[in-house]
């Protein structure tokens, strides 16, 4: 009896040391599997120098891509029109440009959607070249004359024509020249390459610091200037893909959502100097004081949200109806332009509040 009982009491010592020992092999085996890898999703941008799109760049010196779980790669284009054609050809998957483009594309029946503002307002200032001045005081005087923009179809150049039809002039009869954004553009103003032309910021306030007589003609970067050139808010900033891009990486689309609206977040509770701070030196380093001026004068345009107005979607929609006859005449159903999907949920995560 008693070398039958020790018997069992080694068998039961050997089966717990081998499950200790099994128990041991799994959590080693899991300890050495590598985390699962960031997904990664390129960024097509319309122009990285431009504060407009600040948002975007913010988000990566942050950190707050990484943080959830995306690997983003950020492609520097001259405006936005190029940033869209390169999410078209497959090159990049994201678009960082403005919604309207989502609206124009509608009505060629290529379905496009936001998923999630950074700008509730353009930040669009249409100018005078510094040597102009004394000659064109008008939109009037524009006619006949070459006048700037980020690139031809891009955003700057809707709100030109916009501007333009809605001053009873033909749109035709200006003639349109590709500037970029940033120092480009400021060189070809200066040079009088173009005799007027829609910039963004930095851009603007540095010209204002070296020509204080500069000539504005129309000016969004309030919320009055915008209501009173468009009749209402008019969203502008946003990423935006192919709506089957969205529907496939339902995932990537919420990581980037709360990725931006952390950002949104931040910079509601930091002052300009700090988020001047944290942007790459690349930008800020040549003209710090320039800088942060542009940088305050944008801080009204930035979303708090990453929401859609639907009012604002719809804003977009009537200006292009009255501007475009192929967009009137398509009845686009806006409502399919933007999700707010993604923004909602990131704004329950990270306390959002417009």
């Amino acid at each position: 009896m008693l070398g039958n009982a020790a018997c069992h009491s080694r068998s039961a010592a050997r089966r717990r040391a081998g499950a200790v020992l099994a128990a041991a092999l799994l959590v080693a085996a899991g300890a050495a599997l590598p985390a699962r890898a960031a997904e990664k999703v390129k960024i097509a941008v319309g122009g990285e120098s431009c504060v407009c799109y600040l948002p975007t760049i913010l988000t990566r010196e942050l950190g707050y891509y990484k943080e959830a779980g995306l690997d983003v790669e950020l492609i520097d284009f001259k405006g936005g029109s190029t940033a869209l054609t390169a999410v078209l050809g497959g090159s990049a998957d994201v678009v960082s440009g403005f919604y309207d483009h989502t609206v124009e594309l509608a009505a060629k029946h290529k379905a496009m959607q936001s998923i999630v503002i950074f700008d509730k307002l353009p930040g669009l200032v249409l100018t005078v070249s510094p040597k102009e001045t004394a000659n064109i005081k008008t939109l009037a005087d524009l006619v006949g004359k070459h006048v700037g923009v980020s690139a031809p179809g891009s955003s700057t150049d809707f709100f030109l024509k916009y501007l333009l039809r809605k001053n009873g002039l033909d749109p035709n009869k200006v003639a349109v020249v590709g500037i970029g954004n940033g120092a480009p553009s400021i060189a070809a103003m200066e040079q009088d390459q173009v005799q007027a032309g829609v910039l963004v910021e930095p851009a603007v306030t540095e010209l204002q610091s070296r020509h204080p007589d500069l000539r504005i003609l129309s000016d969004t970067r309030t919320e009055a200037e915008t209501q009173k050139v468009f009749g209402g808010d008019y969203p502008a900033g946003a990423l935006y893909t192919q709506t089957s891009w969205v529907e496939a990486h339902k995932d990537a689309a919420q990581r980037l959502a709360d990725a931006i609206v952390h950002t949104l977040v931040w910079i509601k509770g930091h002052t300009p100097e700090e988020i001047m701070a944290k942007m790459p030196k690349a930008f800020t380093s040549s003209d710090p004081k320039t800088y942060l001026a542009a940088l305050k004068n944008m801080l009204p345009t930035y979303s708090t949200t990453g929401l859609m107005d639907p009012k604002g979607a719809e804003a977009v929609l009537a200006v292009f109806s009255e501007s475009v006859p192929e967009i009137k005449n398509a009845h686009i159903d806006v409502t399919k332009t933007y999700t707010n999907e993604f923004a909602k949920k990131a704004d329950a995560k990270f306390g959002a509040k417009s």
